[in-house]
């Protein structure tokens, strides 16, 4: 009941942030106070030493284990609460988790964010021998695949976003616009070319090949916009978020987002990987995280006018959908383990600031870990959780600030 009534509450004072974020502080310090306190819970092993600095993976759609599930990325940072895009560099830093987790640094990254870090991940198809992530360099965004035991390193001329399982190719966006419009998932090296523009006729999302860097227009704002369009829309602020392509690659979703009198909205597109047959899969205002289930079905935290917010899984270019666990009111990030039999999800921080792992089956919920979150780590500098999967679908990657500071950690699954 109480959820519901926060859910409710959560939705009106959108239209006033600043309010939001006032009541909001005022009434976690007070539902702290009468709460019971937890530190952690759960079978939690600490992969980052405790030596004064802050590491963190980035987010749930990437895993952070190479193809045999010994070696580990992630970011090491010494301060992630100043700033939602930092300009001090973060170094990359490869953990062996079969040997007392002695780690070596890769090098670094000047462009990345405390949510979704600079999308630091193993290239496919064998996930194994090459990294890619996101970086600045010579005044411009770029991307690099890096050879982790050569140290020979290709630049490409785009950051990227979606990067293809079969390593093929990539997706891509604007991230200086996103910076400007949602804060701490974009960069801040370069100024926003489109800031004066509502609904540019521009390109917002591009496709890379990441053999020759051939970069292609894919679809512009206006693209968007023109797509089966609402009222709300008319005079709006638009961007794109959060691609994801489905595990062969020849499909992606992508958020469409626009601003109308304070007010958000969200719709839940999937096109071809070429941009073409662009699909309208769920437009009832509101989708949060999503994951593939498969090339033709999604889960999605989203809202449903008929049902209410909760997470549906749809079959994709249908109108067909399916609520799942209706007792989780409450967004997370999910994924699917790679067999497909258990999705893993996580909770933002509750009125005790305790953030939750869960690992569900088709009937069954079960708790994995607890984790407090201090009230340091809130807002656009918070710490999700980003349970992530390992290859062989046993261990779960979180980042969390439990002990003071972000660190990663692991849990078993049984």
């Amino acid at each position: 009941m109480i959820g519901k009534i926060e859910n409710k509450a959560n939705k009106i004072l959108q239209k006033f942030p600043v309010v939001k974020k006032s009541i909001k502080r005022v009434y976690q310090l007070g539902m702290y106070a009468i709460s019971p306190k937890i530190k952690s819970e759960g079978d939690l092993q600490r992969i980052s030493p405790k030596d004064g600095m802050e590491y963190f993976f980035g987010y749930y759609d990437k895993s952070p284990w190479d193809i045999t599930d010994r070696y580990m990325l992630c970011l090491r940072t010494k301060n992630t609460t100043s700033s939602v895009a930092p300009k001090e560099a973060a170094e990359i830093v490869l953990f062996d988790t079969e040997n007392n987790n002695s780690y070596k640094i890769l090098g670094e990254t000047h462009t990345w964010n405390v949510q979704q870090g600079c999308m630091l991940q193993w290239l496919g198809p064998n996930f194994n021998e090459k990294i890619l992530y996101n970086d600045f360099r010579d005044g411009q965004y770029c991307s690099v695949i890096l050879n982790v035991n050569t140290n020979e390193e290709r630049i490409l001329s785009m950051p990227v976003y979606s990067v293809a399982q079969d390593g093929e190719f990539a997706l891509t966006l604007d991230f200086s616009r996103l910076h400007r419009l949602r804060p701490g998932y974009g960069y801040a090296n370069k100024k926003e070319l489109t800031r004066f523009e509502k609904c540019p006729n521009t390109t917002c999302i591009w496709k890379m090949d990441l053999h020759n860097g051939e970069v292609s227009s894919l679809l512009n704002y206006t693209d968007f916009a023109d797509f089966e369009p609402r009222k709300e829309m008319k005079n709006a602020e638009h961007k794109v978020n959060h691609i994801m392509l489905n595990p062969s690659g020849n499909r992606f979703m992508v958020l469409h987002r626009w601003i109308a009198g304070g007010k958000r909205y969200t719709r839940l597109v999937t096109i071809n990987s070429d941009g073409s047959e662009m699909f309208n899969l769920s437009d009832d205002n509101m989708t949060s995280h999503c994951t593939w289930r498969n090339d033709n079905e999604i889960l999605a935290y989203a809202h449903k006018h008929d049902k209410g917010n909760g997470y549906y899984l749809m079959g994709d270019k249908t109108n067909h959908y399916e609520r799942k666990w209706p007792e989780l009111i409450a967004d997370g990030h999910p994924s699917y383990s790679p067999d497909g039999s258990i999705v893993v999800t996580d909770t933002y921080p509750d009125r005790a600031r305790v953030a939750s792992v869960y690992c569900l089956e088709e009937d069954n919920i079960q708790t994995e870990a607890k984790v407090f979150a201090p009230f340091k780590y809130d807002n656009d500098v918070r710490c999700d959780l980003h349970p992530r999967w390992n290859r062989i679908g046993d261990k779960i990657c979180i980042d969390s600030v439990f002990e003071g500071q972000r660190m990663l950690y692991t849990l078993n699954i049984e």
